[in-house]
């Protein structure tokens, strides 16, 4: 869905031998191949804050250009999943070209029988319906592992952050971005202080009661961040992070700052 121009402007921008084919949908063996718009993938890589020691794994992988770009431009390593020989045969000479070969693997194999626990940034392009049934082994995976999918949402699960690409940077079509963070599973009873707190969580969101000194308050404003939890309770801002069944942080209300810490009871 990009210009002929600005494909080859990124092409020469930073000088990736093999990825300046157009990236307009076509066929490519007896499948339809719809490359994500190279500065899309820039965009995903740029949200997930990829770095040199992420491990990324791309599910549909294409052409290679969402692992190439990942390992090229921001220094880290992984492989690519994909079924069609034709391209796997074209991102790994992408991925010679471009002198990565090394560090950027590109193999046949089922997306949903891949073991994902390599990986701290996951990227993908596919239909919901595909994502949904990958969502449960996703959710399993590491608390703070990062997602990014090119345009398709995952169902019930309300991605972190959305960016979109307009047309004023060369993209019309397929140019939003969506991004979530795998949240640690907290749900339960927790020992906190001298009360309990008791959580209810569908997917990053979080509800549930604090109880202490005889009161029970409803929780507000609950969501994890990877590890990271923060929620509101009876006026006091509870904000810290999970490690297992260990909560400990930081408050902050009216009458001042202190320090929490909870250990989980029950599930």
């Amino acid at each position: 869905c990009s210009s002929d121009l600005v494909v080859l402007a990124l092409a020469a921008a930073w000088a990736q031998p093999g990825l300046a084919a157009e990236d307009r949908e076509r066929g490519v063996g007896d499948v339809v191949y719809v490359p994500t718009p190279q500065i899309v993938v820039d965009e995903m890589l740029s949200m997930a804050k990829t770095g040199p020691n992420d491990f990324i794994i791309d599910l549909g992988s294409g052409d290679g250009r969402m692992v190439i770009t990942a390992v090229k431009k921001y220094g880290a390593r992984g492989f690519g999943v994909e079924v069609s020989d034709d391209l796997l045969d074209e991102a790994r000479n992408n991925a010679k070209a471009n002198g990565v070969a090394d560090r950027a693997e590109f193999r046949k194999q089922n997306l949903f029988e891949t073991d994902l626990s390599q990986a701290t940034v996951i990227t993908t392009y596919l239909l919901p319906s595909m994502k949904e049934k990958l969502r449960p082994k996703i959710l399993d995976l590491k608390p703070g592992t990062r997602i990014v999918s090119n345009s398709f949402t995952m169902g019930e699960w309300q991605d972190d952050e959305t960016a979109t690409v307009d047309s004023t940077q060369g993209c019309t079509t397929y140019c939003t971005a969506h991004f979530w963070i795998v949240p640690a599973k907290v749900q339960g009873t927790w020992k906190l202080g001298d009360g309990e707190l008791t959580l209810k969580q569908e997917f990053q969101m979080l509800s549930g009661t604090l109880t202490a000194g005889g009161k029970s308050m409803a929780i507000a404003n609950g969501k994890m961040r990877g590890d990271e939890i923060q929620f509101i309770a009876g006026g006091t801002e509870y904000a810290g992070k999970v490690s297992g069944g260990l909560m400990e942080g930081a408050t902050k209300s009216g009458s001042g700052s202190g320090r929490f810490q909870a250990t989980r009871t029950g599930s």
